[in-house]
């Protein structure tokens, strides 16, 4: 998860247990204190139906790049399908992580050792492009960069910090822009089952399904635009 706000920033961060990071900004870790990876694996990947709909091209956006892990987990599922081609993933975030935090974060997760030791060079740069993979991360607030963003994903991840406690990466117009950014087909997910996110999903033109949460949570949210 991460946060928008006028940018950029590093983010002020506390560790809890030594292992997790949380944002002192907006009072909330940047992933689940009770699995991270899993609940990116369960939220993200299977909320937007993947790996199962990549395909030559694929492009998933981001609100809230935070610690990466979303990135990594997306670019190893990526990799098992043995699709040609980078992977393009394209994320908005108003306070990027200094990457030692970054790393750190990541090291959390023995199975994602791999990554984090090829990536951590790189952190630190706004673009990255290896043979399988076209990162983009475009700093600064979301309310006014994503409007400005030529592109369109076939997946979102929604994954800013809690609509209570970050409101502004919820709201209606935030919402319509991430509608008017997604191709045809395309889907977004989120962890956040809030009945004002949903309604503004559905108001933006998506087809919202709530489905059972991480966890936990009782439920998160799928959107497909038709």
């Amino acid at each position: 998860m991460s946060g928008q706000s006028d940018g950029p920033h590093q983010p002020e961060l506390t560790w809890r247990e030594g292992k997790t990071p949380v944002s002192t900004r907006f009072d909330d870790p940047y992933f689940s204190l009770e699995n991270g990876l899993a609940e990116t694996e369960y939220v993200f990947l299977t909320g937007n139906d993947l790996p199962a709909r990549f395909a030559p091209g694929f492009h998933v956006a981001e609100l809230g790049f935070g610690t990466g892990l979303n990135l990594l987990a997306t670019l190893r599922a990526w990799r098992g399908t043995g699709i040609d081609g980078p992977l393009r993933f394209t994320t908005f975030e108003a306070y990027p992580m200094a990457p030692d935090d970054m790393i750190r974060a990541q090291s959390e997760f023995p199975e994602m050792a791999n990554l984090v030791t090829e990536l951590g060079p790189y952190w630190g740069a706004e673009e990255i492009t290896l043979p399988d993979l076209h990162l983009t991360i475009i700093t600064g607030d979301a309310r006014t960069t994503l409007p400005q963003w030529q592109g369109r994903a076939n997946a979102w991840f929604l994954d800013g910090f809690a609509p209570a406690k970050n409101p502004e990466l919820w709201n209606d117009d935030l919402m319509q822009a991430v509608h008017d950014h997604t191709a045809p087909g395309g889907t977004a997910a989120t962890y956040t089952a809030a009945g004002h996110v949903r309604r503004a999903l559905a108001t933006a033109g998506f087809e919202v399904t709530r489905l059972p949460g991480f966890g936990r949570k009782r439920h998160m949210t799928r959107a497909t635009r038709p």
